[in-house]
């Protein structure tokens, strides 16, 4: 499918600063009509062909710039349950990558120029989120140790007691996300979303971006889901147990039960930058605008500096010299 204009026949878009959709065209607001896509091979707009490879559900046409969102990944069983729309657009993505490296001097001067992040995109992460139980018990020794001197003795005592706890924690929309291209570590530290502000699914949300259905399964994933969610929990159990010197434990178990996962986008700014033959990727949560990645070295930039810093360190010296002398 494909938004257009009914004003100018142009494509509409979702804007999130403006909070709905909107016509770059004509700047007409809420003018679309959902209009028959193409398939999957060819754009709705030029009829130019497109690459939607094995999982996207949303792509941007290379010849007109118009954005397609395939029908049949957004439907039956790739229909997602949840969507968090774009909070904010590419401005306000791109002033975020800029406060986040400002203070990197050795980077390209080309890096963030505004031909390179003009190539930043939006895209929906295909993310499960679980909701599931622990139940927690732990038993074990817990001592504490008092230390005294009396006259020229010091003195130490040692109390020894049986620590028993049982915790039940109930977890919420917990997310991993079901992307094969994103490093899974990467989305991690994307969190954490405020997830007061999902949606029920509404594919103009999607128009503009890029997306992808989801690349795993709800099943395939759990044991990850259920990974993070019991070491959680086991922080949360040991934080109960404060006031003891050590703790001896003879068992710990946590058991998760009721595990349900719902199919959700979320929202990543996407920024690719290319130099000397190595991609230097940064993410934007596109909620948020909590920045992942890192800027490359520019060699030249760094053997200025140093030239420059010595230099100076040079002149700063003989000044010294010259002081001394006529001391």
């Amino acid at each position: 499918m494909i938004y257009k204009c009914k004003n100018c026949g142009g494509n509409v878009v979702y804007d999130p600063d403006r909070k709905a959709m909107h016509c770059p065209y004509c700047d007409g607001i809420e003018t679309q009509d959902k209009a028959p896509g193409g398939g999957m091979e060819l754009c709705a707009n030029c009829g130019a062909p497109i690459e939607a490879g094995d999982y996207r559900s949303a792509v941007k046409c290379e010849y007109c710039g118009h954005y397609t969102i395939f029908d049949e990944r957004v439907e039956g069983v790739y229909e997602p349950r949840l969507i968090l729309p774009f909070k904010m657009g590419k401005a306000a993505a791109v002033s975020c990558l800029e406060k986040e490296f400002s203070r990197r001097v050795f980077a390209p001067e080309s890096f963030l120029s505004q031909a390179t992040v003009e190539k930043m995109e939006g895209s929906y992460i295909p993310f499960w989120l679980y909701d599931m139980k622990a139940d927690c018990h732990y038993s074990g020794t817990g001592t504490t140790v008092r230390v005294w001197v009396s006259g020229d003795t010091e003195y130490t005592e040692t109390s020894y007691f049986q620590v028993n706890r049982d915790v039940d924690v109930d977890f919420e929309k917990l997310p991993v996300d079901a992307s094969l291209e994103m490093e899974d570590q990467v989305m991690d530290m994307m969190e954490p979303y405020q997830y007061e502000a999902l949606e029920n699914f509404r594919p103009e949300y999607m128009s503009g971006f890029l997306g992808e259905v989801y690349n795993q399964s709800a099943e395939v994933l759990e044991p990850r889901a259920e990974d993070r969610a019991r070491k959680d929990a086991s922080v949360m159990l040991h934080n109960t147990m404060g006031g003891y010197t050590t703790l001896i434990p003879q068992q710990e178990t946590i058991r998760m039960r009721d595990i349900q996962s719902k199919y959700a986008l979320l929202p990543v700014w996407w920024y690719r930058y290319s130099y000397e033959g190595q991609n230097y990727d940064c993410f934007v949560n596109g909620q948020t605008g909590k920045v992942i990645g890192k800027a490359p070295l520019c060699k030249k930039r760094i053997f200025a500096y140093s030239g420059t810093f010595f230099a100076s360190l040079t002149i700063i010296l003989m000044l010294i010299k010259g002081i001394l002398e006529v001391l």
